[in-house]
Protein backbone atom coordinates (compact mmCIF):
# COMPACT_ATOMS: atom_id res chain seq x y z
CA UNK A 1 0.00 0.00 0.00
CA UNK A 2 1.61 3.03 -1.22
CA UNK A 3 0.46 6.49 1.18
CA UNK A 4 2.31 9.69 0.22
CA UNK A 5 1.31 12.42 2.55
CA UNK A 6 2.27 16.45 1.43
CA UNK A 7 3.06 18.47 4.33
CA UNK A 8 4.28 22.25 4.68
CA UNK A 9 3.35 25.81 6.21
CA UNK A 10 -0.05 26.91 5.08
CA UNK A 11 -0.21 27.99 1.87
CA UNK A 12 2.53 26.09 0.42
CA UNK A 13 0.20 24.56 -2.11
CA UNK A 14 -0.33 20.75 -0.53
CA UNK A 15 -3.96 20.32 -1.60
CA UNK A 16 -3.25 21.65 -5.16
CA UNK A 17 0.08 19.43 -6.10
CA UNK A 18 -1.37 16.61 -3.86
CA UNK A 19 -4.69 16.93 -6.10
CA UNK A 20 -2.64 16.98 -9.26
CA UNK A 21 -0.36 14.07 -8.44
CA UNK A 22 -3.49 11.97 -7.76
CA UNK A 23 -5.14 12.52 -10.59
CA UNK A 24 -1.60 12.05 -12.89
CA UNK A 25 -0.88 8.47 -10.87
CA UNK A 26 -4.39 7.40 -10.50
CA UNK A 27 -4.27 7.26 -6.80
CA UNK A 28 -7.38 8.41 -4.66
CA UNK A 29 -7.23 11.66 -3.00
CA UNK A 30 -7.64 12.67 0.58
CA UNK A 31 -7.62 16.30 1.79
CA UNK A 32 -7.49 16.04 5.50
CA UNK A 33 -8.45 19.33 6.71
CA UNK A 34 -11.80 18.96 4.24
CA UNK A 35 -12.52 15.14 6.50
CA UNK A 36 -12.01 17.27 9.34
CA UNK A 37 -13.85 19.81 8.60
CA UNK A 38 -16.58 16.83 7.40
CA UNK A 39 -16.60 15.03 10.53
CA UNK A 40 -17.20 17.59 13.09
CA UNK A 41 -19.24 19.90 11.38
CA UNK A 42 -18.39 23.09 11.01
CA UNK A 43 -14.92 24.88 9.37
CA UNK A 44 -11.09 24.76 10.96
CA UNK A 45 -11.77 28.51 12.09
CA UNK A 46 -14.88 27.69 13.86
CA UNK A 47 -13.53 24.91 15.43
CA UNK A 48 -10.61 26.83 16.19
CA UNK A 49 -12.87 29.67 17.62
CA UNK A 50 -15.13 27.32 19.60
CA UNK A 51 -12.79 24.90 21.16
CA UNK A 52 -9.22 26.57 20.80
CA UNK A 53 -6.03 25.13 19.06
CA UNK A 54 -5.07 22.09 21.67
CA UNK A 55 -8.42 20.79 21.32
CA UNK A 56 -8.48 21.44 17.29
CA UNK A 57 -4.70 19.81 17.52
CA UNK A 58 -5.78 16.51 19.28
CA UNK A 59 -8.70 16.00 17.08
CA UNK A 60 -6.63 16.13 14.02
CA UNK A 61 -4.06 13.91 15.13
CA UNK A 62 -7.06 11.59 15.68
CA UNK A 63 -8.15 12.47 12.03
CA UNK A 64 -4.90 11.69 10.67
CA UNK A 65 -4.25 8.10 12.49
CA UNK A 66 -7.85 6.57 12.42
CA UNK A 67 -8.63 7.69 8.89
CA UNK A 68 -9.14 4.09 6.79
CA UNK A 69 -6.82 4.68 3.79
CA UNK A 70 -7.07 2.89 0.83
CA UNK A 71 -4.62 1.51 -0.92
CA UNK A 72 -2.52 4.11 -3.65
CA UNK A 73 -3.89 7.38 -1.87
CA UNK A 74 -2.22 10.70 -1.66
CA UNK A 75 -3.33 13.14 1.83
CA UNK A 76 -2.89 16.46 1.94
CA UNK A 77 -1.82 17.86 5.70
CA UNK A 78 -2.92 20.56 7.34
CA UNK A 79 0.48 23.32 7.90
CA UNK A 80 0.45 22.19 11.73
CA UNK A 81 -0.36 18.93 11.58
CA UNK A 82 3.62 17.13 11.01
CA UNK A 83 4.71 19.38 14.45
CA UNK A 84 2.26 18.10 17.33
CA UNK A 85 2.48 14.61 18.78
CA UNK A 86 4.19 12.17 16.86
CA UNK A 87 2.46 12.88 13.91
CA UNK A 88 5.64 13.25 11.92
CA UNK A 89 6.75 9.71 13.18
CA UNK A 90 3.17 8.06 12.36
CA UNK A 91 3.37 9.47 8.48
CA UNK A 92 6.92 8.63 7.71
CA UNK A 93 6.16 5.23 9.40
CA UNK A 94 2.87 5.03 7.26
CA UNK A 95 3.75 6.29 3.87
CA UNK A 96 6.38 8.97 2.08
CA UNK A 97 6.16 12.33 3.33
CA UNK A 98 7.04 15.42 0.99
CA UNK A 99 7.29 18.63 1.89
CA UNK A 100 6.83 21.62 -0.13
CA UNK A 101 9.22 24.33 0.50
CA UNK A 102 8.77 27.79 0.16
CA UNK A 103 10.33 31.18 1.28
CA UNK A 104 8.69 33.23 3.76
CA UNK A 105 8.30 35.94 1.87
CA UNK A 106 6.32 34.04 -1.08
CA UNK A 107 4.13 32.25 1.37
CA UNK A 108 3.47 36.02 2.35
CA UNK A 109 2.23 36.74 -0.85
CA UNK A 110 0.34 33.56 -1.12
CA UNK A 111 -1.55 34.07 1.98
CA UNK A 112 -2.34 37.70 2.09
CA UNK A 113 -5.95 37.41 0.43
CA UNK A 114 -6.97 34.04 1.96
CA UNK A 115 -6.13 35.19 5.72
CA UNK A 116 -10.15 34.99 6.54
CA UNK A 117 -10.25 31.18 6.82
CA UNK A 118 -6.75 30.68 8.64
CA UNK A 119 -7.43 31.21 12.35
CA UNK A 120 -3.46 32.00 12.81
CA UNK A 121 -3.18 34.69 10.45
CA UNK A 122 -6.43 36.30 10.56
CA UNK A 123 -5.33 39.89 11.89
CA UNK A 124 -2.19 39.86 10.55
CA UNK A 125 -0.93 42.08 7.80
CA UNK A 126 2.34 43.64 6.31
CA UNK A 127 5.20 43.14 8.20
CA UNK A 128 3.29 41.58 10.69
CA UNK A 129 2.30 39.08 8.96
CA UNK A 130 5.87 38.50 7.35
CA UNK A 131 7.01 38.40 10.92
CA UNK A 132 5.05 36.10 11.95
CA UNK A 133 5.05 33.59 9.34
CA UNK A 134 9.24 33.77 9.67
CA UNK A 135 8.76 32.93 13.11
CA UNK A 136 6.55 30.53 12.86
CA UNK A 137 8.41 28.53 9.49
CA UNK A 138 11.21 28.28 11.70
CA UNK A 139 9.62 26.65 14.71
CA UNK A 140 7.90 24.17 12.59
CA UNK A 141 11.21 23.26 10.00
CA UNK A 142 12.45 21.11 12.25
CA UNK A 143 9.64 18.94 12.04
CA UNK A 144 9.18 19.65 7.92
CA UNK A 145 12.34 19.08 7.38
CA UNK A 146 12.09 14.74 8.71
CA UNK A 147 10.08 14.63 5.60
CA UNK A 148 11.87 11.81 2.77
CA UNK A 149 11.71 14.53 0.31
CA UNK A 150 11.79 18.22 0.17
CA UNK A 151 10.64 20.04 -3.05
CA UNK A 152 10.88 23.32 -4.20
CA UNK A 153 7.89 25.38 -4.05
CA UNK A 154 8.59 27.28 -7.44
CA UNK A 155 9.90 25.18 -9.70
CA UNK A 156 7.32 22.03 -9.06
CA UNK A 157 5.26 20.33 -11.82
CA UNK A 158 3.24 16.63 -11.37
CA UNK A 159 5.98 15.25 -13.58
CA UNK A 160 9.46 16.57 -10.81
CA UNK A 161 7.29 15.56 -8.36
CA UNK A 162 6.97 11.89 -9.54
CA UNK A 163 10.69 11.38 -10.45
CA UNK A 164 11.18 12.91 -6.81
CA UNK A 165 8.96 10.01 -5.26
CA UNK A 166 10.58 7.72 -7.70
CA UNK A 167 13.87 8.63 -7.17
CA UNK A 168 14.63 5.65 -4.30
Amino acid sequence: MELIFFIGFMGCGKTTWSRKLAAHLGYDFIDLDQLLEQQVGMTIAEYFGTHGEDAFRILESEVLKQTPYTNNTIISTGGGLPCFFDNMNWMNAHGKTVYIKLSPKTLVDRLEKGKAKRPLLAEKQGDELLAFITAKLAEREQFYLQANYIADGINMSVEGLEQLIDSE
